[in-house]
C-alpha cells in the first residue's frame, strides 16, 4: 500500500473507531488490526493519537465546512435548507455510527487540549452556519422565530444532536428526520 493510501485508510479507519467506540476507547493495536500494519508503521504516519485525532478532525472539518458553503448558496428555501442539513446527520448514522462531532463531544473530557478546541470548533462552525441560514430566511420571510436567530440556531443545533445520540443509542436512525422536521416545521412558514 502507497504512503498516501496508507494514511487515507488510517484516517478512514480512525472515524469509523470513533464514531463506533469513541476516541477513548480506541487504541493503535486496533488500527493494526484493522489494517493489517504493526503499529510502529502507523507511528511512522501519525507519531501520537492526537496527531492523528487532529488531523482526521481538521479534514473532516474541511470537507463539511465545504459542504454546508454549497448547501447555503442553493437556490432554495429556508425550510429545504434547513432539512438538507438534518439530511447530513441521518446519513451520518447508517452503519450504526454516531456522527463524529457527537462522538467526539461524548469524549471530551478524554480529549486532549488540541482536539477539545476543534471540538467546540466543529459545534460553532454548526450553530453559526444555522443561525446564518434563519437570518437569511428573516430576510426573505420564510422563518418566523420565538427568539434570536442564534438561539433558535442552538435548539435546532441540539435537537438534532440530541436525536442523533437517542437515534444511536435505539439503532434506530429513522427518529432523526422526524424529531428535526419538526424543530424546523415550528420555525418555518
Amino acid at each position: 500500500m502507497a504512503q498516501t493510501e496508507t494514511k487515507s485508510a488510517l484516517l478512514a479507519e480512525a472515524e469509523i473507531l470513533i464514531r463506533t467506540k469513541g476516541y477513548a476507547a480506541f487504541s493503535y493495536a486496533d488500527l493494526s488490526d484493522r489494517i493489517g500494519i504493526r503499529k510502529a508503521s502507523i507511528h511512522h504516519h501519525f507519531p501520537t493519537k492526537e496527531l492523528l485525532g487532529v488531523v482526521l478532525v481538521d479534514t473532516y472539518l474541511e470537507r463539511f465546512t465545504a459542504e454546508l458553503d454549497a448547501l447555503a448558496t442553493k437556490r432554495t428555501d429556508t425550510k429545504s435548507k434547513l432539512l438538507s442539513y438534518g439530511d447530513f446527520f441521518a446519513v451520518s448514522l447508517r452503519d450504526g455510527l454516531m456522527p463524529l462531532c457527537g462522538a467526539l463531544a461524548a469524549d471530551v473530557a478524554y480529549l486532549p487540549t488540541s482536539m477539545q478546541k476543534r471540538v467546540k470548533t466543529f459545534f460553532e462552525i454548526h450553530a453559526d452556519w444555522l443561525e446564518a441560514i434563519l437570518r437569511d430566511g428573516v430576510a426573505r420571510n420564510d422563518v418566523r422565530l420565538s427568539s434570536s436567530p442564534r438561539k433558535c440556531a442552538l435548539l435546532l443545533l441540539s435537537t438534532l444532536q440530541g436525536a442523533c445520540v437517542v437515534a444511536w443509542a435505539l439503532k434506530d436512525p429513522t427518529i432523526i428526520k422526524p424529531a428535526f422536521r419538526q424543530a424546523v416545521e415550528n420555525m418555518t412558514k
